[in-house]
């Protein structure tokens, strides 16, 4: 069940709940409230505007990755995913929250759902009665944010949404209508709860970054996966073990193919949003090629199925096992 300002939330927008809850004056000042924020900048290197990560525990969390903290760790226990097809949303509230409730379904939990933003017009995504062919246009933002919308307002547990800042309210357009999110990520900040939008380099997406990146696109061939969230971190020991994910010779051959192209083909093959893609999207791209021609055997990354395992280093960061 899904709460608005303390009271249960109830459509009355032709059964479509995140057009109304978009709607709603309490989440849209919420979202006014999130847009105004400072986006804070996270490096693991000293820079100049820069919180520097090395001197806090962090648990950075890539694309179809989840991880819950434990209050042994930190101050306040917190589920965070970054969800990116409908069809693992399911499976995945579900995973998030094997930790989190504790078998009670009258937990009360605060939602704050942040990132996607309008990829197609908002006359085809907002229209509540489109033709097969409207949903064609509806992009990639608008179908995930309503059934993880559709799957919290179905759910036993209690939803407290606190911030909705996905869609129109995390959109901003060049002179040239090109749209753009306003915020990609966010951090929150475990002693108070507190969500404030973020940006984080390189440097702080460790523990293995490339091959957790490679997991994200062979999960997708790799059955095991199907329908599900992608486990990184362990909530009980405070470890990153990165559970392993099959991939096939073929991805050698895909990658060598790839690795060939402009960037600007890249970006237009590769990407969902080519225009709104991080400056080092295509860097990264090319890296796990590199990584995949070395390495086309995914048993030599994860050796008889076995976790790539990380602990905490004293600094902050984090060493291989």
């Amino acid at each position: 069940m899904i709460f608005v300002g303390g009271v249960p939330f109830s459509s009355s927008s032709q059964g479509n709940t995140l057009v109304a809850l978009m709607e709603d004056p309490i989440l849209v000042s919420a979202a006014n409230s999130f847009k105004a924020i400072p986006e804070r900048k996270f490096s693991v290197y000293e820079e100049s505007g820069m919180d520097r990560l090395t001197k806090n525990k962090w648990v950075y969390l890539f694309q179809r990755e989840y991880g819950t903290v434990d209050p042994a760790f930190v101050d306040c226990r917190t589920s965070v995913s970054h969800m990116d097809s409908p069809n693992i949303v399911d499976m995945g509230l579900s995973q998030m929250l094997l930790h989190v409730v504790d078998h009670n379904m009258d937990a009360e939990l605060d939602v704050h759902l942040v990132g996607g933003f309008e990829d197609v017009s908002p006359n085809y995504a907002y229209s509540s009665t489109r033709s097969e062919s409207q949903e064609q246009l509806d992009g990639h933002s608008f179908p995930l944010c309503a059934k993880i919308v559709e799957a919290l307002f179905t759910r036993p547990e209690n939803f407290h949404v606190q911030t909705l800042f996905v869609l129109g309210h995390n959109t901003r357009r060049d002179s040239e209508g090109n749209a753009y999110p306003i915020f990609h990520g966010l951090v929150v900040e475990t002693s108070t709860g507190l969500v404030t939008p973020a940006c984080f380099d390189r440097t702080s997406r460790c523990p293995d970054g490339i091959v957790r990146r490679i997991r994200v696109t062979s999960a997708y061939e790799d059955p095991s996966w199907s329908g599900k969230l992608l486990e990184t971190y362990d909530t009980q020991t405070d470890q990153f073990r990165i559970a392993s994910c099959c991939w096939s010779f073929r991805q050698k051959y895909i990658s060598l193919t790839l690795q060939s192209l402009s960037d600007s083909e890249i970006l237009l093959r590769c990407s969902t949003s080519p225009s709104a893609e991080a400056p080092d999207f295509v860097d990264n791209l090319r890296r796990e090629w590199e990584y995949l021609i070395e390495h086309p055997d995914w048993r030599e990354t994860f050796p008889r199925k076995q976790p790539r395992v990380f602990e905490r280093a004293r600094d902050g960061g984090w060493k291989r096992c």
